[in-house]
């Protein structure tokens, strides 16, 4: 516990922590009034749907697809849930329950599977795609975020942000083997085929890190410059997409060695990111509801569109089959959460 203040001298203090929190807040301000926004561009995308979903307004956090299966499992992380919903009929089919704070998730239909953060129970559970049982519960550190399927090794990497590690889990049991300190805060995590590596985001020294999943070392860390906080992270297209949420950027590096090749303006505050092979198409969510898309046919990027989509509309999930965007959102209209779903504007590509 810690000591009071002697009461002739806290006042004083406590008037200067106020003051400090004043101007540092009126600097931030200022920063963020004179930083210039960027232009909004219609997005190629039309609203095609709007499916109602049970609980209440309020947030969700990831969502993963498995489109060969059609389903769509997607974390309500203020209610604590997690939907699965079949995305031929657009219906709710399932509910887990009892998951406080649920924020990432994977599905990995070859074994079945779906894995959860539990960010409020310091866990990740394992849960039977087909009749949404939790099989397993593991512990995973002080906030359980991001996740990722390694298929070479048959485990799943589990993103504690606020531990700075990553924890390891055998797919098979859904039990932890390992943890990795990464010496930051954990942002997202992504396997890399093509050279069979764990990429993974650090906050807080603006680096990836990459993991060999086979002896769980850090290999190497390579700087995102031009990066503040970089947390959003996917691979595709022979590219790792990084979305900085303190700048406001998104970082693009060329794989396999991760050298820049540029960097977009997109919404405040970017988090996840999606991708449709077939179009080339990039999605980068914001948490100010604005959602940016990039052509990756463009070795470093163009932006296409960037407008705000919907209230909080943070996440996307993007089927590659159809070309459909998921969108879960608090607000979808008369203050109930609903599924925005979209279809591109833009046809596939040759060659995709």
């Amino acid at each position: 516990m810690r000591g009071r203040l002697p009461t002739n001298r806290g006042p004083v203090l406590l008037a200067v922590v106020v003051l400090a929190v004043v101007v540092g807040a009126g600097l931030l301000l200022a920063r963020q009034l004179t930083r210039p926004v960027a232009a909004a561009i219609a997005l190629p995308l039309r609203t095609v749907a709007t499916v109602p979903l049970p609980g209440h307004d309020s947030r969700f956090d990831y969502e993963a697809l498995d489109d060969a299966g059609h389903r769509l499992f997607i974390d309500h992380m203020g209610d604590g849930t997690m939907l699965e919903l079949d995305t031929g009929t657009d219906q709710v089919v399932a509910t887990v329950d009892g998951l406080p704070s649920v924020t990432g998730v994977v599905v990995v239909p070859a074994l079945h599977r779906v894995f959860a953060s539990v960010a409020g129970a310091g866990q990740v559970v394992m849960v039977d795609e087909a009749s949404g049982r939790v099989l397993a519960r593991a512990p995973a550190g002080r906030f359980p975020d991001g996740l990722a399927y390694v298929p070479s090794t048959n485990e799943v990497w589990v993103s504690d942000e606020d531990g700075g590690v990553e924890t390891v889990l055998d797919a098979a049991t859904g039990q932890q083997v390992a943890t990795v300190p990464l010496g930051g805060e954990a942002g997202n995590v992504r396997y890399d085929p093509g050279a069979d590596r764990v990429l993974v985001d650090v906050q807080t020294r603006d680096q990836v890190a990459v993991l060999d999943p086979r002896t769980r070392a850090v290999t190497r860390r390579v700087p995102v410059p031009g990066c503040d906080h970089d947390h959003g992270l996917l691979v595709a297209a022979g590219r790792a997409f990084v979305g900085c949420d303190g700048n406001n950027e998104l970082v693009i590096l060329a794989l396999p060695g991760l050298t820049p090749l540029g960097h977009l303006d997109v919404g405040e505050g970017p988090d996840v990111l999606a991708f449709d092979a077939a179009r080339r198409l990039l999605y980068v969510a914001a948490e100010s509801g604005v959602v940016t898309t990039v052509d990756t046919g463009v070795a470093a990027g163009r932006v296409t569109g960037r407008a705000r989509f919907a209230g909080n509309a943070h996440v996307v999930a993007v089927d590659p089959a159809t070309g459909r965007g998921y969108f879960p959102v608090p607000d979808a209209g008369h203050g109930r959460p609903g599924l925005l779903v979209t279809a591109p504007l833009v046809a596939p590509r040759r060659g995709s």
